[in-house]
C-alpha cells in the first residue's frame, strides 16, 4: 500500500517542476530493494495524476538491481532474497552499492507553443 504515498511524492514532484506544463512521460529509477511493486505503483500514479499536470502521463518505471559489497572480503553480488550475508566469506560487513534508489530521473513536458527556446 506504500506505492499510493510513492505515487502521491512522484506526482508532487514532477507537478512542481513542470510548471504547469502538461506532463508526458516520469521517469523513474526505483531500486529493487525498495521494495516496490511497479504495476502497483503505476495504477495508483494514474489515479492521484487525474486533474493535475500528469494526467495522462505514462510513468516510465527503471528498475535498478540490487548490489551489495562485503567490507571483509571486498567481494561485490546480487542478493538472493532475504538474506545479506556474503556468499564468499560469510562473515564480513555488508555495505549496500545500489537498490535503494527513488528518484525522478525525467520528465517529458508539453512545451508552450511560445516557447523561443532552440528545438
Amino acid at each position: 500500500m506504500h506505492e499510493m504515498a510513492l505515487g502521491s511524492a512522484v506526482v508532487n514532484t514532477a507537478t512542481k517542476h513542470a510548471r504547469g506544463r502538461p506532463v508526458k512521460v516520469v521517469t523513474l529509477s526505483v531500486g529493487k530493494l525498495r521494495q516496490v511493486v511497479p504495476d502497483s505503483l503505476s495504477f495508483y500514479f494514474d489515479i492521484i495524476a487525474k486533474g493535475t499536470c500528469c494526467e495522462g502521463a505514462r510513468l516510465d518505471i527503471q528498475v535498478v538491481p540490487a548490489l551489495l559489497r562485503c567490507a571483509t572480503c571486498e567481494n561485490e553480488w546480487e542478493p538472493d532474497f532475504p538474506t545479506f550475508r556474503c556468499p564468499f566469506c560469510t562473515d564480513g560487513k555488508v555495505s549496500v552499492l545500489s537498490g535503494e534508489e527513488f528518484m525522478v530521473e525525467s520528465l517529458e513536458v508539453e512545451e508552450d507553443e511560445s516557447c523561443i527556446a532552440p528545438k
